[in-house]
């Protein structure tokens, strides 16, 4: 669990809900045309740029912002420091064992072809296509909440121009001006509630959450090469160490 994203939306929504409590009360902010016009309009937008299997797909997309697990990169290297030493001690063959412990698959492919004697050029090709296809879908499910982001303000602008025009056609009628109006303003707001509560703070932390994720796929992708080429412990350590900024790196060899 993602305690920063949980605590954000925590911490935004209760202070505006609380805000609107202290206010008029929440009921004022509640306007069925309006939020036909934003929340209908931005679905029908979201639908025309992107398939209707990723569309379904928006809320998984967003727990992964909540239910991400972030792994320790100084915790990796000394693991894959820890293999090479097994592997130069007893083996490229003593991996065998050591591949049941490993959770993840990217991880675990990478030693397994090492230990099944796999060219060196073809494990890279391997685990570089598919560290680039990740890559890409996390780009795809960063781009559907920034879709959202984009086109909601603008549903928004689209429900004022459409409650101001009703507004001035009846202004003769002082009882018409108030819906009118409501309708003009509400949509901004729903407009920007979606964009700026929602879409665009997770496509955001989603984007930050991929380039972790790239970083530890990338150590783990240079410890294997090092690993499967006989490097010496210190040096595997050395290379991975290079991943991360000074202040983190711990030597086992200390």
């Amino acid at each position: 669990m993602d305690i920063a994203t949980l605590a954000g939306v925590i911490v935004a929504y209760v202070l505006v809900f609380i805000a609107l409590i202290i206010g008029p009360g929440v009921i004022v902010y509640i306007d069925v045309p309006s939020m036909l016009i934003v929340f209908g309009g931005t679905t029908g937008i979201l639908l025309m740029n992107w398939p209707l299997n990723k569309v379904l797909n928006v809320m998984t997309i967003v727990m992964k912002t909540f239910l991400f697990k972030s792994e320790d990169p100084e915790n990796l290297i000394n693991n894959l420091v820890e293999y090479s030493q097994r592997a130069r001690r007893d083996g490229i063959l003593a991996l065998e064992s050591v591949e049941d412990e490993i959770d993840d698959e990217f991880l675990k492919k990478g030693v397994r072809l090492a230990v099944d004697g796999t060219e060196p050029e073809v494990i890279r090709t391997i685990l570089e296509t598919e560290l680039s296809y990740m890559e890409d879908r996390h780009k795809e499910g960063a781009s559907v909440l920034q879709t959202l982001a984009d086109f909601a303000p603008a549903m928004g602008m689209i429900g004022t121009l459409i409650g101001l025009v009703a507004m001035l056609q009846t202004m003769n009628d002082p009882t018409t001006i108030g819906p009118a109006m409501a309708i003009a303003l509400l949509t901004t707001f729903y407009g920007s509630l979606i964009a700026n509560l929602f879409a665009a703070p997770l496509a955001n932390k989603l984007r930050t959450r991929s380039t972790e994720e790239v970083l530890l796929k990338e150590i783990m992708l240079a410890g294997i090469m090092a690993i499967q080429s006989g490097d010496n412990p210190r040096i595997v350590e050395e290379k991975l160490h290079a991943f991360l900024p000074p202040k983190l790196r711990k030597s086992q060899f200390e």
